[in-house]
């Protein structure tokens, strides 16, 4: 992409939270204000970005999205008050906005019981609202239900051997026998679902849903045993219910995302997957916001390997490299070596650290520490 050869330098911002410590706006506006004082004639441009995530709602709200309030099930059913994010008939709803880790009451983990209920009461709110296409954000998730609590709360019927419901969580869903598709709401048929995640585990086995993501949501391994033979129950009983290939609804990409939210949306909504990181940085607009720039800064707390993973600021290295723009990384730490960070697309990386031995103090301080950084880049 062509950048102006003479005039304003112009900078696009581009930052992920620094979890802990401050938003994603927060950083952006911290390392503005550093390349501002540095050179007032810079062009900043603060490009709010997200991979479906944590803080996604947020940042399509600085990107020209309406924010519309819901209320809706949090991952324990207590009400939660939450955001949707709205373009026209596009909604995005994300998963940690309305039942995610955020929102346990206490922050008590609850890995056998929590429910993806809350995600699917905003899907049907977007709906009732017109949106024509919906996107799920998913991560962050404090569930491992298989998205069983999104479909009931758009209409299914999760049953046992006696005709009762189950309850609700991953745990329960080793006593069910038949699922009820009959009331899901007519309009999901009219509905496009787009998975909008990161990773493309499986719903079983040693890469899937349990395996892979239960233990950070408190799941121990007697916990992560009852799991997983539940999630298994319900996807035969799923593939049943769908006439859908059983391996083929199991193993696909991303099914194992969110505790198998995933699975559910792909198998009995019919969705796809798409990349969150990608889709996300269409929907802000970056490609439009990279043209004449000069440098590209984005980072994140902690520039790692699970960075390169596919987070955030990778999607944004990515694009600022086909753009043919020089792209610096600020960050709290950094793991990785100066030849992997080239490899990855960074011309330049700065770590609070570097300024701040204390993590206590960047941690405090990151703001502050931020500005001086981004005055060096200005």
């Amino acid at each position: 992409m062509p950048r102006q050869p003479q005039g304003h330098p112009v900078v696009v911002v581009a930052c992920d939270k620094f979890k802990g410590s401050l938003t994603a706006r927060e950083v952006d506006e911290a390392v503005a204000a550093g390349i501002l004082a540095a050179n007032p004639e810079t062009e900043v441009r603060i490009v709010p970005i997200a991979d479906g995530g944590d803080g996604t709602v947020a940042a399509l709200a600085g990107a020209g999205f309406s924010l519309v309030p819901v209320t809706v099930a949090g991952p324990t059913l207590e009400p939660v008050a939450a955001h949707y994010a709205v373009r026209g008939d596009l909604a995005v709803v994300e998963l940690a906005e309305t039942c995610g880790l955020l929102r346990l009451p206490g922050g008590r983990l609850a890995p056998l019981t929590a429910s993806s209920r809350g995600l699917g009461e905003a899907v049907l709110a977007a709906i009732d609202g017109g949106a024509r296409t919906v996107v799920l954000g998913l991560g962050g998730s404090a569930s491992n239900d298989g998205g069983s609590g999104m479909l009931r709360a758009l209409g299914a019927r999760l049953l046992d051997a006696s005709g009762a419901e189950v309850p609700e969580g991953g745990e329960a869903l080793g006593s069910l026998a038949a699922i009820d598709l009959s009331g899901l709401d007519p309009r999901l048929a009219s509905t496009e679902i787009v998975v909008a995640c990161d990773v493309d585990n499986p719903l079983l086995g040693p890469r899937g849903a349990v395996a892979t993501f239960s233990a950070q949501k408190g799941a121990g391994p007697d916990d992560q045993e009852r799991l997983e033979a539940a999630l298994a129950a319900y996807a035969n009983t799923v593939a049943e219910a769908t006439g859908r290939d059983h391996a083929e609804i199991v193993e696909a990409p991303g099914a194992g995302a969110a505790g198998g939210v995933g699975f559910a949306a792909l198998a009995v909504l019919g969705g796809r997957v798409e990349r969150g990181v990608e889709l996300l940085l269409g929907l802000v607009g970056f490609a439009e916001a990279l043209t004449g720039a000069d440098l590209v800064v984005t980072g994140e707390g902690s520039f790692d390997h699970q960075t390169l993973s596919g987070k955030a600021p990778m999607g944004v290295l990515q694009a600022a490299r086909e753009a043919g723009i020089p792209a610096t990384v600020v960050c709290g730490r950094t793991t990785l070596s100066p030849t992997e960070a080239a490899e990855a697309g960074a011309a330049g990386v700065r770590a609070l650290l570097d300024l701040e031995p204390d993590p206590e103090r960047c941690m405090t301080n990151a703001a502050e520490l931020l500005t001086q950084l981004g005055g060096e880049l200005g």
